[in-house]
This record gives C-alpha cells, structure tokens and sequence, in this order.
C-alpha cells in the first residue's frame, strides 16, 4: 500500500524542536523534512539524508534582505511542493512555513498547522495568517482555544 506523501515543514530553533518531536510519525509516511539551513542544524542532512531539505534563514531584523531571501524562499518551496507532491503539510511554524501553506492550499493539499508551546496567551503572526487556512490547527495550551475557537487542543508535544 502506497505511503501518504507529508511535507513537515518548519522555521529553525524551537519550532524546528518542536516539530523533530512528531519524528515517531515520519516513518508512517512518505515524507520530507524542511527547514532553514543554519549551523546549528546543518547536521539533519547526516540523520535524514535526502528527505531533508533546507530554506534560507533569514530574520525580520535586516528587512530589507529578509525580503530577498524571503522571496527566495517561496520560490524554493514551491519547487519543493511541485517535486514531493506532499498530500499533507504539517507545520509547527513560523514565517518559514507560510509559503509552503500557501501553496498546499492552492494545489488542494492538507494543512495541518501546530501552534507553538512558546505562546500561551496571544496568537502568532504566521498562526493567525494560517488559521482559516488550515484544515487541523493545533493549539498546546488550552488558553489558546478562546484566540482559536476552531482549534482542536492537542496538549504539549513535548
């Protein structure tokens, strides 16, 4: 039987953390893995081989080639999109994983989006872009279901 094909996608740091947590899940599907590239996780590539691919990093600080690179990174993940044919997007966040939503949504893929444990009072930027969006948004904290009402409260990943 053939494997449903799911994209986890995700921005460095925490996020990308929080996302490696669903790790017990990759093998129950056809999936590929992405992320920004960054020192601190260049190694991926050793542990998932070709199922790991990477994004520019690029922060909000430097606007002006955040929005270069940001550019970039949509067209990246749309190469991405068009070679994997995810059926599924699974993201914990953040702006890193909005193009790739976008895209999911256009081609009629899934999205699944994971808000992040970091927020347990006030909405993301890239969740609250996402949100009407997705077809599964979940929430970590309970308090996060009177910001999201149609959420589902998934607990911590953690």
């Amino acid at each position: 039987m053939r494997k449903k094909r799911v994209c986890f996608i995700s921005s460095t740091g925490g996020h990308l953390a929080e996302l490696l947590k669903l790790n017990s899940l990759f093998e129950e599907y056809d999936y590929q893995l992405i992320t920004e590239k960054t020192k601190t996780n260049k190694n991926l590539k050793q542990k998932y081989h070709k199922r790991m691919h990477y994004l520019l990093y690029g922060t909000q600080d430097h606007f002006i080639l955040y929005l270069f690179i940001f550019s970039f990174n949509i067209l990246k993940s749309f190469f991405y999109f068009v070679k994997y044919r995810p059926e599924v997007v699974v993201s914990t966040g953040t702006h890193t994983a909005i193009p790739m939503c976008f895209i999911a949504k256009i081609f009629k893929s899934k999205i699944i989006w994971i808000e992040t444990l970091a927020n347990a009072t006030t909405k993301t930027k890239a969740g609250a872009i996402i949100y009407d969006k997705a077809d599964v948004f979940i929430v970590q904290w309970e308090s996060m279901l009177e910001l999201y009402p149609n959420a589902i409260y998934g607990g911590f990943i953690y």
